[in-house]
């Protein structure tokens, strides 16, 4: 599976993993918001995304609601219309392209989040006491990029310090 991410900038980086210590978490991954996953994002369409990526400013967003859903715990991002916005464009640029999407990411469906943990229900209620209240977290987008879940292979898309304002 490949997924498109946004990686945060090295203080929302450090913010996170901080978080992770805290409750014993590991992650193959830099901490990331995912904007879309499907079975395949080929190089066409990373091409596509490239160039339609170059027009867009990737907005920050704000790490806010400490959340528990289907043995994950996770940090929920404030949805406004910016991000919106940048999520719906990334999803018309995919629309058709791609094979097998992850319904979960589509809009209407996207629920914009960084996962702190993936365990057991026990280990979860206990990370999620650890850490709550939750102070918010201000993550700028560092960089968008293709992640093969299965690899863990990164092919960077975009670099936020050279997008549009």
């Amino acid at each position: 599976m490949h997924a498109l991410v946004v990686f945060f900038d090295a203080e929302a980086d450090n913010a996170v993993r901080t978080l992770w210590r805290r409750i014993g978490a590991k992650s193959e991954l830099p901490p990331h918001l995912t904007y879309a996953a499907a079975g395949t994002i080929g190089p066409r369409v990373r091409n596509e995304l490239r160039e339609d990526l170059s027009r867009l400013w990737l907005p920050d967003v704000w790490l806010h609601t400490l959340s528990a859903t289907e043995n994950t715990l996770q940090l929920g991002a404030v949805v406004d219309s910016e991000l919106l916005a940048v999520h719906s464009a990334v999803h018309d640029i995919l629309a058709g392209r791609v094979k097998h999407p992850n319904s979960r990411h589509l809009p209407g469906n996207w629920v914009p989040h960084c996962t702190l943990l993936d365990g057991e229900d026990t280990d979860v209620k206990a990370a999620f006491a650890e850490l709550h209240p939750i102070s918010p977290i201000r993550a700028k987008a560092r960089e968008m990029a293709i992640v093969d879940t299965q690899t863990g292979g990164i092919d960077p898309l975009k670099n936020a310090s050279t997008a549009p304002r």
